[in-house]
């Protein structure tokens, strides 16, 4: 007992320290490309070169088509949801598929206008990076109306806008300026200014589902290739370095968008372990809480059909099942049991006479005087209007016929009182048989009891009939 308790105490330091051990391997796992961009810099030998156009063309032609995949993918997952952050996210791809096709498309233009080759490359980071920042500061913002998801006019608004991007940049690489450091620093730089800033809300704002993880590690990405990117000269190893990190964030960026695809087509639904095992805990719970509801309601519906709703004893059918058992067990044992027939004398006269809410009290005075004059495991049920029958277990016909009589007499010598006050009197004819002795059937028996009662009536009623 101790130890669970030292158990339960220690467990929101384990908690605790769970916790940040599992954002610390997040940390180190962004901040990978931060150490392979640290070797590079230190070791690197600023002579060793990769220039290969028909590889970069490749590479940026399979980024390309990856590209409008993925932009595909965010749009139809937008079109389903309608969440601000997907139409960001949506617009980010694009612009940077129609910015970043140029660097490949012009890769050849590398020996003759050096600036029309690289300035595409910061100009669509630098793109993405801000779309990226808008997207994260639309999270949780309402959903957008289904008539605006379809308009087209709003996309092609924005391709209209890359496409101006395309022509600017190429002016600005046959402009006097191009050559100057400070415009490709200052693309590379607002990249990974903005890309950090994204990191900062994410945090402060404490964003931590799922998906946005995978959000914030890819922006992570972006970032350092950008600084891998500064640090760089064109085709050296940090060059190709660079592309190969935001090679990786695109790539991890586009996975997180096709599971939103092939789920929820929300980046706001998808849940974290924790956040799932509560929901299934208490799905749980609200299942446990609801098969117990069920069984009650079960019982309760068993119970209200085993039983007469006006006096709470048995209902016919209920006392056919209990007959039957006691057969199955006077066969298998040899015990005898009887069974006593009851009819209310002139029910019919009190009915008319007073009403039915009358005669409704008088069945269950009734009833109580009958299981007043019982024993604890006898059994009453109330076969038909003013008909009852009494199942007396291990009981012989003399015995039952001293029951029978016992009945007789509390009924007789009581004064049913009524809601009006008035006090009536009431007297019950009584028919009685025993299982083996007037048959082995249910049949026999309850017709045998029935015979008795009858005959009671017919011979001036408030009596019992054995024989």
């Amino acid at each position: 007992m101790a130890a669970s308790t030292a158990d339960d105490a220690s467990s929101p330091s384990v908690e605790f320290v769970t916790r940040a051990y599992v954002s610390l391997l997040i940390a180190g796992f962004a901040l990978i490309p931060a150490y392979l961009i640290a070797y590079l810099y230190v070791f690197q030998n600023p002579l060793l070169i990769f220039e290969n156009h028909a590889f970069h063309e490749i590479a940026i032609a399979a980024a390309t088509l990856e590209g409008l995949f993925v932009t595909y993918v965010a749009w139809r997952c937008y079109r389903s949801s309608g969440e601000p952050l997907l139409r960001w996210l949506t617009l980010s791809f694009l612009g940077f598929v129609l910015i970043y096709a140029l660097h490949g498309a012009f890769t050849g233009m590398a020996h003759h206008n050096i600036w029309l080759f690289l300035l595409y490359g910061p100009a669509s980071r630098l793109a993405m990076a801000a779309l990226l920042f808008v997207a994260l500061l639309s999270w949780y913002q309402r959903a957008d109306p289904e008539a605006q998801r379809r308009d087209p006019r709003r996309w092609l608004g924005w391709i209209g806008l890359f496409l101006v991007i395309d022509v600017a940049v190429g002016v600005l690489a046959y402009s006097p300026i191009a050559s100057s450091p400070a415009v490709r620093l200052a693309m590379e730089g607002g990249a990974l200014v903005l890309s950090a800033i994204n990191i900062m809300v994410m945090l402060t704002r404490r964003i931590r589902s799922p998906l946005m993880k995978i959000f914030g590690i890819s922006v992570t990405s972006f970032g350092l290739s950008s600084l891998a990117f500064i640090l760089s000269r064109p085709w050296n190893h940090m060059w190709w370095l660079a592309h190969a990190i935001f090679a990786a964030g695109f790539f991890l960026l586009s996975y997180g968008v096709v599971q939103a695809f092939r789920t929820t087509r929300s980046f706001a639904t998808i849940y974290s372990q924790e956040e799932l095992m509560t929901r299934l805990a208490d799905a749980m719970a609200r299942t446990e809480n609801a098969l117990q509801e069920l069984k009650r309601t079960n019982q309760k519906l068993e119970r209200l059909a085993a039983t007469d709703p006006l006096t709470g004893v048995a209902n016919r059918r209920q006392f056919i099942e209990q007959v039957e058992a006691e057969i199955a067990r006077a066969k298998r044992d040899g015990a005898p049991f009887s069974l006593l027939a009851l009819d209310i004398d002139h029910f019919k006269t009190i009915n008319d006479s007073h009403g039915h809410q009358v005669g409704d009290d008088i069945l269950r005075g009734f009833v109580q005087k009958c299981l007043d004059a019982i024993r604890p495991y006898d059994g009453v049920a109330r076969v038909g209007g003013e008909e009852f029958m009494v199942l007396l277990p291990q009981t012989a016909l003399t015995v039952g016929q001293s029951i029978g009589e016992r009945i007789r007499e509390a009924i007789a010598g009581s004064a049913f009182a009524v809601q009006s006050g008035q006090a009536i009197p009431l007297t019950v004819s009584i028919g009685v048989s025993q299982f083996g002795r007037d048959g082995d059937t249910i049949d026999d028996i309850l017709r045998a009891a029935d015979e008795r009662l009858y005959r009671a009536k017919h011979q001036g009623r408030n009596r019992v009939i054995a024989a």
